[in-house]
């Protein structure tokens, strides 16, 4: 019987045709396929996104079995955003840095995702993250910042993000400082992939 990995992509680059983050995306899915079956789910978060508001966070507030059927329908879209990542085995998020931080579209599926009760719990020692035993790779493009300088408000975030709501295993591709050389900036997220591949 063949194993399968359910992989869910997710794309946050504007740039639809020529962004390195895809690129790299792209490179990395090549090598997770080989000699191995994947059932890939893709999201580019230029689609369909939308942004949370008041009505949403009524009723995100309101107890699922209270809520009337114009609040089912607001949470719609977040409900199938979470069922994808709950489906997911290894997720792969690309994105660039955008002054400094995330894209907005970004930051908008991070507000729609992180729900309490449904992605995470409060609890008396804190907020407990649900979605355990998933992988995370995070692939990030930047301009001119370095990852993990003092101006980098991407590469941590994320990763609380993602332990935020229970995932442990993160790994972080960088293709930093794409401005100042980009073939060697490339070149080294490759050789990321390629290593996290033979992990």
């Amino acid at each position: 019987m063949t194993n399968t990995t359910n992989i869910l992509r997710i794309d946050a680059s504007a740039s639809v045709s020529a962004s390195s983050s895809k690129k790299l995306g792209n490179r990395l899915i090549e090598s997770l396929s080989s000699g191995k079956q994947l059932n890939l789910k893709q999201r580019d978060l230029n689609e369909d996104l939308t942004f949370i508001d008041e009505t949403w966070v009524g009723a995100n507030f309101t107890a699922a079995e209270d809520r009337s059927e114009a609040q089912k329908q607001r949470l719609a879209f977040s409900d199938q955003l979470i069922e994808e990542l709950q489906q997911a085995d290894h997720i792969i998020l690309t994105t660039p840095m955008y002054n400094f931080s995330v894209p907005a579209s970004l930051k908008a599926w991070i507000d729609l995702i992180c729900r309490a009760g449904v992605t995470f719990q409060y609890t008396a020692e804190g907020p407990v993250g649900l979605l355990k035993g998933k992988q995370v790779d995070i692939i990030i493009t930047t301009g001119g910042v370095p990852l993990q300088s003092p101006v980098d408000f991407v590469s941590d975030y994320l990763k609380q993000v993602f332990h935020f709501i229970g995932i442990e295993d993160i790994n972080i591709i960088a293709a930093d400082q794409m401005n100042v050389d980009a073939e060697a900036s490339f070149n080294k997220a490759l050789d990321q992939i390629e290593t996290r591949i033979a992990a």
